[in-house]
């Protein structure tokens, strides 16, 4: 099982003969936060001085980037998800539609939707992909397609500053930890469909992360260290619910 995870996991890498234009070297983020979080980075007025308190670089650099809608494909600014002002949202980024790991955190965000809810939070997950490859996972899963959208461009990706390539997505030592979680996988993708995976194969090569916003205001920050490689949810849960009531 471990070895038909893990080929499944690099879907046919060596067909890939042609380097990415867009892939930087394994061990460097992209976008223009080239160190927004080594594991992740929880900023609060008690947490001391971090290059994020300064303004809002993670809400500014979203201006401009739009997501798409899982039910209807409709274009939607990313930042007009949630409240700008106290609205708090756990912003999911998911390597892509096709991916067996994806399946799982989708499948535990999910489960934890109503503690979520409870905490004040809106989850917003993204995958690589387009709307049709949404709506698979959506559907066969299922998960709920008004929380669900696409990012076929990546541009989410790219201006949060997460990992991109080869190295990160085959051979990163993080990825590891997906063997101590394979009955888990399983049972997320009983209704599993490979169609999910993006027609553009240099997406397969994105990795993930999770970011929690109140407002303008960036809470929480999590980038993948390799496929796999989620952040904790109680952790994600824990900063949610310490966010103050309005």
């Amino acid at each position: 099982m471990a070895t038909a995870i893990s080929l499944s996991l690099s879907l046919s890498y060596a067909q890939l003969h042609t380097p990415c234009h867009r892939r930087l070297s394994a061990s460097g983020p992209r976008g223009p936060f080239p160190r927004l979080c080594s594991r992740s980075l929880r900023v609060s007025a008690a947490s001391g001085a971090s290059p994020l308190d300064a303004g809002n670089p993670a809400w500014d650099a979203l201006d401009g980037v739009s997501v798409f809608a899982t039910g209807t494909g409709d274009a939607v600014p990313l930042r007009d998800l949630w409240d700008s002002t106290e609205g708090v949202a756990v912003v999911a980024l998911l390597r892509h539609f096709g991916c067996f790991c994806c399946w799982e955190l989708a499948s535990d965000l999910n489960n934890s939707m109503e503690k979520f809810e409870s905490a004040g939070a809106k989850l917003i997950a993204i995958g690589v992909g387009t709307s049709d490859k949404a709506r698979i996972l959506a559907d066969r899963l299922p998960f709920p397609s008004d929380s669900l959208y696409a990012d076929p461009e990546r541009k989410a990706y790219d201006v949060l500053g997460l990992y991109h390539g080869i190295g990160r997505t085959l051979f990163s030592p993080a990825s590891a930890k997906i063997y101590s979680r394979l009955d888990s996988i399983k049972e997320a993708t009983k209704n599993y469909k490979l169609q999910g995976t993006p027609s553009d194969l240099t997406g397969v090569m994105q990795q993930g992360g999770m970011f929690v916003f109140r407002g303008k205001e960036l809470l929480y920050a999590w980038r993948d260290e390799g496929t796999g490689d989620h952040a904790p949810l109680d952790d994600v849960l824990g900063v949610c619910c310490k966010v103050p009531a309005t």
